[in-house]
C-alpha cells in the first residue's frame, strides 16, 4: 500500500495552528518514525490520516482518497492504534481481539471458532496468551497496549499506524517491542510510529520524519536525518551521535 499526505493542515481554531503544508508519500511495507518535540503534531498528524481529525488537504491510500473508503474496506487497509485507550467494559481480552475480525465477518454476525483462533493466535505471537481470559479493564497500560496490537493484526491490515507504542513500556519492553516492530516488518506489514526517542528510528533503521515549526522538516534515511546539528536544534540541548558496537546511538545533554 501507498500512503500519500498532500499539503495537509490543521488546526483547532485560526490562531492555533498545528500542522500546515505537509507533504510526504511512503510505500506501504517499510517502518517509519515521526520524531519532534512535545506539541509539535504527532499524534494530530496520525488522526488526521486516520480520519479521527478533518484538517485540510489530502490523504491518499494507493492513490485514492482515503474518505472514499467504507469502513470495512479501510479496515484492510489501515489499523491505528493510539497512545491511550481508557477501557469502559470488561470484555475479556479474547473478546476485545476478536473484535479486530469485524472487516471480515458477514454483516451482523458472530465471531465463531475461527475468529477465536486468529486471535489466540496473535496472541501467542506477541507472548500474552495468558491473558486472553482476563478482563481487559484490569491489565495494565502496556499490556493493554499489545492488546490493541492484537486485536489490529487480526484485522490484517496492509499498514499499522502506532501512536507512541512505547509510552506505557518498561525499559526491556519497550526494547523488545522494537525487536517485534521488526518481525511484523518481516513478514510484510508495513508501521508508522510516532515515538520521542531519535534511538527508536536509529535502531530499526526507518525511514524518518521530522516535525518542527508546524510542518516537515526534514525527511529521509535515520542515519542520514539524525545528526547532532539536526537533534540539537530540534530538542534545544546538546545531542551526540555515537556509535556503540555495532549500533549508532543518540545521546542528549552534556557529556564530560
Amino acid at each position: 500500500m501507498k500512503l500519500t499526505v498532500k499539503h495537509l493542515g490543521f488546526s483547532y481554531d485560526r490562531r492555533r495552528v498545528i500542522l500546515e503544508d505537509v507533504n510526504f508519500s511512503l510505500a506501504g511495507t517499510g517502518i517509519y518514525c515521526i520524531l519532534g518535540k512535545n506539541g509539535t503534531g504527532k499524534s494530530t498528524l496520525l488522526k488526521c490520516i486516520v480520519g479521527e481529525h478533518g484538517g485540510t488537504g489530502r490523504v491518499l491510500l494507493d492513490g485514492k482518497e482515503r474518505s472514499t473508503y467504507g469502513q470495512r474496506e479501510l479496515a484492510k487497509k489501515i489499523a491505528y492504534i493510539p497512545q491511550t485507550h481508557t477501557p469502559t467494559f470488561p470484555f475479556r481480552v479474547l473478546d476485545v481481539v476478536m473484535m479486530g475480525r469485524t472487516a471480515h465477518m458477514r454483516y451482523f454476525g458472530s465471531p465463531g471458532a475461527r475468529e477465536a483462533e486468529i486471535a489466540l493466535h496473535h496472541l501467542r505471537f506477541l507472548g500474552i496468551a495468558h491473558l486472553s481470559a482476563q478482563p481487559y479493564t484490569n491489565i495494565s497500560g502496556g499490556e493493554r497496549q499489545l492488546v490493541l496490537l492484537a486485536a489490529a493484526l487480526t484485522q490484517q491490515p496492509e499498514f499499522l499506524i502506532l501512536d507512541e507504542p512505547t509510552a506505557h513500556l518498561d525499559f526491556g519492553n519497550a526494547h523488545r517491542f522494537l525487536d517485534l516492530v521488526l518481525r511484523l516488518h518481516a513478514q510484510g506489514i508495513g508501521i508508522l510510529m510516532t515515538t520521542h526517542f531519535p534511538d527508536h528510528a536509529l535502531y530499526l533503521s526507518a525511514e524518518t520524519l521530522v516535525l518542527k515549526d508546524k510542518t516537515l522538516w526534514k525527511h529521509g534515511a535515520a542515519e542520514e536525518v539524525i545528526d547532532e546539528a539536526g537533534m540539537s536544534a530540534l530538542y534545544g540541548l546538546p545531542v551526540h551521535i555515537a556509535q556503540i558496537g555495532t549500533r549508532t546511538v543518540c545521546v542528549g545533554g552534556d557529556i564530560a
